[in-house]
């Protein structure tokens, strides 16, 4: 009679189990998922690029008389095109690891694949924003309130909008040191995304190690991203600051090698991250150390 009790690989990694479990993990570890827009119109459709259309504004309504024609605006638009590509991640299992009883490696391997494509995905869309036309260059000086104020001023906003923007660890004694930063201590019940520390002039502020720090001319800087997360109906169309072109989901497969007992388990998703909207970020650049008094 066979051992209804006998512990099988097959148990331990379900590929459908542990394909289901990748995908709902992935949306929880992507930082940028408050803001980026998951467009899945290229499921299914062939074609690796994106082109993106960018439309000019054809200007204010003017006044015309009775009787008399309105003289046409011509319409203006630029594009943007991306590549789609595929993020993969693998790892491999060997039965005694999955039979030893010691921790959950089939678990820890759901979860790494996860975190390792999200945190793909979160450099993609970092490395998106980082080409934003619109800059603020603050280099002179380490980040402050005064000097955040001009940079999401930069917007020109007619209604003040809800915004992110992402600083570097490093920045954030900076910005409690000011007397002016809101720490998020204090509005505890509205706080509104996973990591966020305060709020300047309706911004949400997000540390985020991402945060990359380059040369303005030879002071090392951070370059810290401001985006808009909400339009101002009146006067923005529903472009997104950030789209996440999705042409394939999260897909995990396995493969067992039977002469030395272990199986492999890959995970890829295909999509692509884009700039789709550069009214919505700024760019701000702040130096990364006080300047040392010559």
């Amino acid at each position: 009679m066979a051992n209804e009790n006998l512990t099988k690989i097959a148990d331990m990694i379900d590929p459908e189990v542990m394909a289901d479990m990748v995908s709902a993990k992935v949306p929880q570890k992507i930082r940028v998922s408050p803001f980026a827009k998951v467009d899945n119109t290229l499921v299914g459709v062939p074609g690796d690029t994106v082109t993106v259309p960018v439309w000019g504004y054809i200007g204010d309504a003017a006044d015309v008389a009775e009787g008399e024609d309105v003289t046409p605006s011509k319409m203006s638009s630029s594009k943007t095109t991306a590549k789609i590509k595929k993020a993969m991640k693998a790892v491999s299992l060997s039965d005694e690891a999955l039979l030893s009883g010691y921790g959950n490696p089939a678990g820890e391997a759901t979860n790494q694949l996860a975190l390792a494509i999200a945190s793909k995905i979160d450099n993609d869309c970092m490395d998106a924003v980082q080409g934003a036309t619109l800059q603020y260059d603050g280099s002179a000086a380490i980040i402050s309130y005064n000097a955040v104020v001009d940079a999401i001023d930069l917007f020109e906003e007619e209604v003040n909008t809800e915004k992110v923007m992402f600083v570097h660890p490093k920045q954030v004694t900076q910005l409690r040191k000011d007397d002016n930063f809101i720490s998020a201590d204090k509005y505890p019940g509205n706080v509104m995304m996973s990591g966020e520390i305060g709020m300047i002039a309706n911004t949400r502020i997000v540390p985020s190690k991402k945060v990359p720090k380059k040369k303005v001319s030879t002071i090392d800087c951070y370059y810290c991203p401001i985006i808009k997360l909400e339009q101002d109906t009146e006067t923005e169309d529903e472009t997104p600051a950030l789209t996440i072109y999705l042409k394939r989901d999260t897909n995990l497969e396995t493969e067992r090698h039977t002469l030395n007992r272990t199986t492999d388990i890959s995970v890829d998703k295909v999509y692509t991250a884009v700039l789709s909207n550069q009214a919505k970020v700024v760019l701000a650049k702040f130096a990364a150390a006080p300047a040392v008094a010559g």
